[in-house]
């Protein structure tokens, strides 16, 4: 069963309240959602997959925590916040929440790309359904 999908809204209200907010110049987001092409289409190229209908999504906690931490270490980076969906997801479900607040615009876009790159490629499970 999905989690309940937390509001973007909130975060950034809580992260502009954050102590960390004084060195704040920008927050990004990242929103996955789960998408009817399938991974090898989009991402190895396949032409003849099916239409994804769904899928069983599942992470490990402590090694997202773990790449929190690192992220942190990035220059320039004072705020992360991350949120994954669990269970069986349907087209269109989110996926995952990433909120990340740095003191300029390439530290938090450089920081945006390693955590949910890694996040996406070390610490979930995605089985998509047909």
């Amino acid at each position: 069963m999905a989690k309940q999908v937390p509001s973007m809204d909130e975060w950034l209200r809580e992260a502009k309240a954050d102590e960390s907010a004084k060195n704040v110049g920008m927050y990004l987001t990242h929103n996955g959602v789960v998408r009817s092409s399938a991974k090898a289409k989009v991402r190895g190229g396949q032409r003849d997959t099916l239409p994804v209908v769904g899928m069983e999504f599942s992470y490990n906690q402590e090694q997202v925590d773990a790449l929190i931490e690192e992220t942190y270490q990035m220059e320039g980076i004072y705020y992360i916040k991350v949120w994954l969906n669990e269970g069986k997801l349907e087209v269109g479900d989110d996926i995952m929440f990433v909120l990340i607040g740095g003191d300029i615009r390439p530290h938090v876009i450089d920081a945006l790309q390693y955590l949910v790159g890694r996040i996406k490629n070390e610490c979930v499970v995605e089985k998509e359904a047909y």
